[in-house]
C-alpha cells in the first residue's frame, strides 16, 4: 500500500477548475481498480482531495490527519498551506507539482506570488521537485519555461504540440451609434441580439468582465429566453450555487450561462455551441481561451461572437 502522503500537487488558477480536475481524476482511478480486480490483483488505493476557499474546516482537518496522494489547489490556497506549520509538514513529501493553465498567471501579481510559493514549496520539500506547466495558449514558451523553473530555464524540457484550430469568430456591434456611456436603447439591442443567438443554438456561454454585469445580463436574458433557462456564474456566488449552475450546464438544463473569468479556463463544461464575449476581454489569449470553450471536441469548431 501507498503511505498516506501527498505525492502530486496540482495547482489550478480557478476554484471551478480545481473541482473539475478532482472529478475527472475519479474515473481513471476507478478504471485502474477495475482492471486490477479483473486480473486478480489488489492495487494500492490512490486518493485525491481539493483544497480551495470552498473547502470546509472539517475537510481541511481530515486532510491534515490523512493526507491525499494527489492534492488539487489554487495559488492562494497553496500560499495558506505553506503558512501553516501542520500543512507545511504535509507538503514535505510532494514529488511533482503541476501548474495548470500557466498562461493565466504569468505577467500578473498573482503569478509573481505563485513563483514565490513554488520556491517556498521547494524549500519545504524533502527532494527536488519535478515541475510541470500546462497550457493551450502559452507564448513565447521559452519565457514560460523560465518562469516555471528559474532564470536560466536550462533544466526545462519543452514539449510543444501546439496547433492552430479552425475557429468561427465574428465581431458584432449595435446598430445605434456607440457613446462613452451607452443608452438604454443600445443595451436593449444587446439583449435582443443575444437572445436570438441563444435561441439559434442549444447551449451558449456568455462572458462578461464584471460580476455585476453577469447578474444584470442573466436577469434580462431570462426575461427574454425563459425563466430558469439562464443563470449567472461568478466568484461571489456560494459554492453550491456555482456547482449547481455547472451541473445544469453540463446536463443541458440551461440554454445560456453568463459568467466572468470563473469559467474561462480548461473546465470540462460539456457541449457548448456558442460563446459570446460582451466588451473587450483585454487580452487576445483570454478571448481564444473563452471561445475555445465551444466546439470542445476533436472535430468541433469553436464559435464566438
Amino acid at each position: 500500500p501507498l503511505t498516506d502522503s501527498v505525492r502530486v500537487l496540482y495547482v489550478s488558477p480557478l476554484k471551478a477548475l480545481s473541482t473539475d480536475i478532482h472529478r475527472n481524476l475519479a474515473e481513471p482511478r476507478e478504471g485502474i481498480r477495475r482492471l486490477a480486480a479483473a486480473s486478480g490483483l489488489t492495487p494500492p488505493a490512490i486518493t485525491a482531495a481539493v483544497r480551495t476557499g470552498d473547502t470546509t474546516p472539517s475537510e481541511r482537518a481530515a486532510m491534515i490527519r490523512k493526507p491525499p496522494h494527489i492534492l488539487v489547489t489554487t495559488p492562494e490556497s497553496l500560499y495558506l498551506l505553506l503558512t501553516s506549520e501542520r500543512s507545511r509538514q504535509m507538503l514535505r513529501t510532494v514529488r511533482t507539482v503541476i501548474v495548470d493553465e500557466i498562461h493565466a498567471v504569468i505577467g500578473t501579481r498573482r503569478g509573481a506570488h505563485l513563483s514565490l510559493s513554488l520556491e517556498r514549496l521547494q524549500h519545504v520539500a524533502e527532494r527536488p521537485l519535478l515541475r510541470i506547466g500546462l497550457s493551450a495558449t502559452q507564448k513565447p514558451i521559452a519565457d514560460v519555461a523560465r518562469y516555471l523553473v528559474g532564470a536560466d530555464g536550462s533544466d526545462c524540457a519543452i514539449v510543444d504540440h501546439g496547433h492552430r484550430r479552425e475557429m468561427d469568430i465574428a465581431i458584432e456591434v449595435p446598430r445605434s451609434p456607440l457613446e462613452a456611456v451607452m443608452a438604454n436603447e443600445v443595451w436593449e439591442e444587446y439583449y435582443d441580439r443575444l437572445s436570438s443567438l441563444i435561441e439559434a443554438h442549444r447551449t451558449t456561454l456568455v462572458f462578461v468582465n464584471t460580476r455585476r454585469m453577469a447578474e444584470r445580463l442573466a436577469r434580462h436574458l431570462s426575461d427574454r429566453v425563459g425563466e430558469g433557462t439562464v443563470t449567472a456564474h461568478h466568484g461571489s456566488l456560494s459554492r453550491e450555487t456555482r456547482q449547481d449552475a455547472e451541473t445544469r450546464l453540463k446536463s443541458g438544463g440551461l440554454r445560456a450561462l453568463v459568467a466572468t473569468a470563473s469559467l474561462e479556463l480548461g473546465i470540462d463544461i460539456g457541449q457548448i455551441d456558442l460563446v459570446c464575449q460582451i466588451g473587450s476581454p483585454h487580452r487576445i489569449g483570454t478571448l481564444l481561451q473563452r471561445v475555445g470553450r465551444s466546439g470542445h471536441t476533436l472535430v468541433g469548431v469553436p464559435k464566438g461572437r
